[in-house]
């Protein structure tokens, strides 16, 4: 497999070739990481059409009481907010129960109603670019072949660490889709290393995730927390995530109670909602930290940069991960951040100059990272310097030099 590292602060100096093309974006949201980047590179190419897999039932999940469903609803997954006039949103609608065993079903039903839109409203495109390698991918892949059109798949997380692992026919899938791009896109060196596991010959390298420096950067910390209401006299730590088991939240609150002997001066916020929410209660309350563990809910995506200023630390304890925007987000804010060593996080926080890493599932040593960090004096200004080679519009330039390649 030909591999190439992500080469930091190299510049794009040609798009010739480009400005005149068309790019097809398959995606199954359009916002946050999704969203910024595909507004940063709309500037390099004539017209972007976005085909978004859209699940029509959730207008009739988010009645349904029963956490996961919670989430499904449309304003998380289509932020159409200041969009580039080059930028056109197609919702690819498909009727589907989330659950395990649909799927699978979910590759045949993304191509076509992909087909279907493209056919109704003539979507013009040179270029084809899927998030995820399920079901996007796959989509992105059979309209490939269809139309004759260069094809770029990035696998972002579960979709390349876990899915081609769960059994055969999810390996053949997910192998059918990367073998069918002519370059794949991972954000993280774990990920690639997932890649390398499976019959794959098709290029690939790392380019990480990146973070909107006009959204995220450093305000004064105590007029945010009087907007959002936080107290002045403590220290802030925030997470930011969703309410899953992948995100590691009870092991934080384990490391939580092992902190507050040690200092009581600290609040602990989490924004987030998920299925994890009702269980996370009971297991403040059974510990006695309501005084010191604050369940925020979910937040737009505009405020998160308020809750960040607004903390001292910010502290990210995911079991598992493809390479978390809020991690650069954070760094952009000049926070420094605590983790675990999982996914494309060791492969940002490469120095103690910008955070600490603490093993996965292990609520001792992310205890102690914890204490460690706000005990420590950080340069933010430093870390900020860091974050700047993250900003979408870096990030972009290495997007820029895999279309060029294919096109």
């Amino acid at each position: 497999m030909c591999i190439k590292k992500l080469t930091i602060n190299t510049v794009l100096t040609n798009d010739v070739g480009v400005k005149d093309k068309n790019l097809l974006i398959i995606s199954h949201t359009y916002n946050d990481f999704v969203k910024d980047q595909t507004e940063t590179i709309a500037q390099h190419f004539k017209k972007i059409s976005v085909c978004v897999r859209y699940n029509i039932a959730v207008k009739y999940l988010s009645y349904v009481p029963v956490h996961r469903f919670k989430n499904y609803t449309p304003s998380r997954h289509l932020d159409v907010y200041n969009m580039p006039q080059n930028i056109t949103l197609y919702p690819s609608e498909i009727f589907y129960l989330p659950s395990d065993s649909q799927d699978k079903k979910l590759g045949n039903l993304h191509v076509s109603q992909v087909k279907k839109t493209i056919e109704k409203n003539r979507i013009p495109f040179d270029l084809i670019h899927s998030h995820f390698t399920w079901s996007a991918g796959y989509a992105g892949a059979r309209i490939k072949e269809e139309y004759n059109t260069p094809f770029v798949v990035t696998a972002h997380g579960y979709d390349i660490y876990s899915l081609p692992f769960k059994d055969d026919d999810w390996r053949e899938k997910i192998e059918y889709v990367l073998n069918t791009a002519d370059r794949i896109i991972t954000v993280s060196r774990s990920n690639l290393a997932c890649i390398e596991k499976l019959n794959v010959t098709t290029p690939a390298r790392v380019i990480p995730n990146g973070f909107c420096r006009s959204l995220f950067y450093p305000r004064d910390s105590s007029e945010c927390r009087r907007v959002l209401a936080l107290p002045l006299d403590k220290k802030i730590v925030l997470s930011v995530g969703m309410l899953e088991p992948v995100k590691g939240y009870p092991y934080l609150i384990d490391a939580i109670q092992r902190i507050i002997p040690e200092r009581k001066d600290i609040l602990f916020v989490i924004v987030g909602g998920g299925s994890l929410r009702a269980v996370l209660e009971r297991q403040i309350r059974s510990r006695g930290l309501e005084d010191y563990v604050r369940l925020a809910g979910s937040k737009p995506h505009d405020e998160i940069s308020l809750w960040i200023n607004a903390s001292d630390l910010f502290v990210l304890p995911s079991l598992n991960e493809g390479n978390p925007t809020v991690m650069f987000e954070a760094l952009g804010c000049g926070k420094p951040f605590v983790g675990t060593n999982v996914g494309g996080v060791p492969d940002v926080i490469i120095s103690d100059t910008y955070g600490l890493l603490a093993r996965p599932s292990d609520a001792g040593d992310l205890a102690e990272k914890i204490l460690i960090a706000l005990d420590r004096t950080w340069d933010r200004e430093e870390i900020v310097r860091y974050a700047d080679h993250f900003t979408w519009e870096e990030i972009s330039k290495e997007i820029m030099k895999v279309y060029h390649s294919v096109l």
